[in-house]
Formats: structure tokens, sequence, C-alpha cells
């Protein structure tokens, strides 16, 4: 059979979460994730699949996203999980080779293995710096009644307006974003953030910060919070997202990530709108 490359439709949703559970990650809930953001958005498809007849033999997963950057509009392209059987990878550069050959995006790859990352910089890609901060999260004393600190959509939904509001309600039902406000005063901050376990050590990873200021001052009850509430026993926060490192936190690096675009600089790429919101791991 000759291997055909084709968009992923709606309809090819439920298949490429098959294919992917089947011989990927089984315990990643594709189909609930829906290979898709749940944001608005102009979507030309859902990424790339390959196809041996009728059966699907490699998939590259894509979330799209309009932006608004310096006053543009901007359209976006993540790429997401990209996955060839084996006995077929000879043909898995066609499918990130489809997905950049669509004009008018910039594209990101926020969550690409090691070995990706060579094949990214062939084509044009360049690295983020994705210094972090790892924060133990403990049961510090804090002064009560100084920071509230709530989850619930009602108090997050009346403290925020504009910009942030919308991102709330873009991903509110993104499968892999949690969220939260931080109170102090007539001071607001939304985190938005994901949880992981990595080598057997649940973590809080910083996804989107409104206020890095407060976020600073709140990091003691943060931390106090993640820790009792959700049982995380760290909090990791990239740099460029949190600004300064925090004071007895860890100075590590986060997983690559990377970007290409002809126009804007790296203090314009954020993790929000793509997989690493959308697909819980």
């Amino acid at each position: 059979m000759t291997v055909e490359l084709s968009p992923i439709t709606d309809a090819d949703i439920a298949a490429v979460a098959d294919f992917l559970h089947v011989n990927y990650k089984d315990r990643i809930p594709w189909a609930r994730s829906r290979l898709a953001g749940p944001w608005k958005a102009a979507a030309p498809n859902h990424g790339f699949l390959l196809r041996d007849g009728q059966r699907i033999v490699g998939a590259h997963t894509a979330f799209y996203s309009e932006r608004l950057v310096a006053g543009r509009v901007e359209r976006f392209c993540d790429l997401g999980t990209w996955y060839v059987l084996p006995e077929f990878r000879s043909h898995s550069i066609r499918l990130v080779i489809a997905l950049l050959a669509q004009d008018g995006y910039h594209f990101t790859a926020l969550t690409p293995s090691h070995k990706v990352t060579s094949i990214h910089t062939r084509l044009g890609f360049h690295p983020l710096d994705t210094s972090a901060a790892l924060i133990p999260n403990l049961p510090w004393p804090t002064p009560p009644g100084r920071t509230t600190i709530s989850a619930d959509p009602d108090v997050i939904e009346s403290t925020l307006a504009g910009t942030e509001l919308k991102l709330y309600h873009d991903h509110a039902q993104a499968l892999a974003a949690r969220h939260i406000v931080l109170l102090r005063g007539p001071d607001s901050c939304y985190v938005m953030y994901r949880e992981i376990t990595h080598k057997a050590v649940p973590l809080a990873v910083i996804v989107h910060v409104s206020n890095p200021q407060l976020f600073h001052r709140a990091i003691l009850p943060l931390t106090r919070h993640l820790l009792f509430r959700h049982r995380l026993l760290a909090t990791l926060a990239e740099l460029r997202t949190i600004g300064p490192r925090p004071p007895l936190s860890f100075k590590v690096t986060s997983w690559p990530k990377m970007y290409r675009s002809a126009s804007l600089a790296p203090d314009q790429i954020d993790d929000l709108y793509s997989e690493l919101v959308c697909v819980p791991w």
C-alpha cells in the first residue's frame, strides 16, 4: 500500500485518539482532550495523519489559535504529539513538513522530545530560554487574612476582567489547565498551572501569571496551598513567566521548547493555547 498523508479532520479525531492510546501512551485521555483546544479558532485541521490503506500508522497533532500581540492579530500553530509506528518512520518527516507548509502561522513546539529538537533546529526553529525555579512546597506559617487563594469559578469570574478574563474563558475547559486567583488587598493575580509527576514527585508547573509582583509576594501561601490542597510537593516556574527566581528556590532548566516565526521575538511566545494546557500526562 502507498502511505497517504492527509489532514486530521473532526471525523478523524476519535480514530487518531485510539491510535495514540494503543500505540503511544495509553494512560493519557486522548479522547477527552479532543486533540483540539476548547477555545474558538479558525483551525484548518487538527494536524496531519498517515494511512496505510485504511489503517492509521502515524499522526502529528496541532493546536491553532489567534492571539493579539502588540496590537496585531497573529495566528499560531502549536505542534503537538508526533508519533509514527516504527515500520513507517521513514515517512515521519512528511507530517511536520505538511504542518510547516501552512502559510501565515507562527509555530511553537512546547512539548518536543530531545530527539525531536534536532529535527526542529534543522527546520528553522529556535530554542526558548526555559531557565526555571524549582520551589519546594512547604508548610510555611503564613499570617491569616493577608492573602486569599481561590479556585472557585465564581470568584475567578468576578475577579478577572479584559484580557485575563478572556484567557480564563478560553482555557476553563482545557483538560490539563488548573486555575486559581491570588487576592491581597486591592491586588489580584491569575495563576494557571498544570500538574505533572516527575520521577515520582508530583509538581505544579506554572503556565501563566498575570501579576508577577503579587505572585512573588504571595509565593509562601501559594505553595502552602498547593501542598495541602493538591498534595503537590514542589512548584516549577520558568523565569520568562514569573520574572526573577524567588528566594529559597533552586535554579533548574525546564524541558526544551522551541518556536519558528518570521516576526515575533522570544518574549512574545508563551505556553498558552497549546498542547501543554490540553493534554495531561
